[in-house]
This record gives C-alpha cells, sequence and structure tokens, in this order.
C-alpha cells in the first residue's frame, strides 16, 4: 500500500470483452492464498462475504480453469486455496503491476508535484 500522498499506480487489465482483473480482485487472490478462506480475504479488504464469493465464481469462470479451489465445511471446517493457475495469475498481475509502476514512478512524481498545495489543517 502506498503512503498518503504518494502518487501510485493502480493497473487495471481488460484482458477481453467483459472480463477485467484489477486491485480488487489481486487482493482477493492474495487473501485467499494467506488465509485460506474466501470470507476471511473478503473481510480484510472491505468486501462482503457474498461479493467475495461473486468475483471468485467469476474468476473460476473467466479462465481456462479454476483460479481458486473450495472445499466445504464440516468437521474439520471448509476452506479456500489457489490453484497452481490461480497462483501464476496472481504472480503475473504482481509483476505486471511492479513493471509499470518502476517504469511510470517518474512521471507519476512529476505530475503530483504540479497539484495544487494541500490544505490539511
Amino acid at each position: 500500500m502506498a503512503d498518503a500522498g504518494v502518487p501510485r499506480l493502480r493497473l487495471r487489465l481488460d484482458l477481453a470483452a467483459g472480463i477485467s482483473f484489477g486491485p480488487g480482485k489481486a487482493a482477493l487472490l492474495q487473501g485467499i492464498a494467506e488465509t485460506g478462506s474466501i470470507a476471511a480475504a473478503g473481510r480484510r479488504i472491505g468486501m462482503s462475504y457474498k461479493r467475495a464469493w461473486q468475483l471468485v465464481d467469476g474468476l473460476n469462470r473467466d479462465f481456462a480453469a479454476a483460479l481458486v479451489s473450495t472445499s466445504r465445511g464440516g468437521a474439520h471446517g471448509g476452506g479456500a486455496a489457489l490453484t497452481p493457475l490461480g497462483a501464476e495469475v496472481l504472480a503475473a498481475y504482481r509483476a505486471l503491476e511492479a513493471q509499470a509502476s518502476a517504469g511510470l514512478h517518474d512521471g507519476l512524481v512529476r505530475l503530483a508535484d504540479r497539484l495544487a498545495p494541500c490544505d490539511s489543517g
């Protein structure tokens, strides 16, 4: 996460008609990888349980194979995990994000330097 007042790039990829991938979906996949739960990943980023499940369902339909695998609850509890393709998609997005950020950093700073002073009081 960027500090307040520091210019940053938010990368949204339009991969095909009606199919996009950006910071929200990447954060959801990252959260699933780290928590093992769609609900917990959604909560981390302020997303409702229903919306998180809708995004996962859409991602699983949009790609050649599922990005997230799930298991039902029960005595041992349910969970979710990234599939190998899910991990690959997230890593590819993060790499593109880093490349774009590095390549555009100087231009972002130049634009930010031309903003009007902010009154913080």
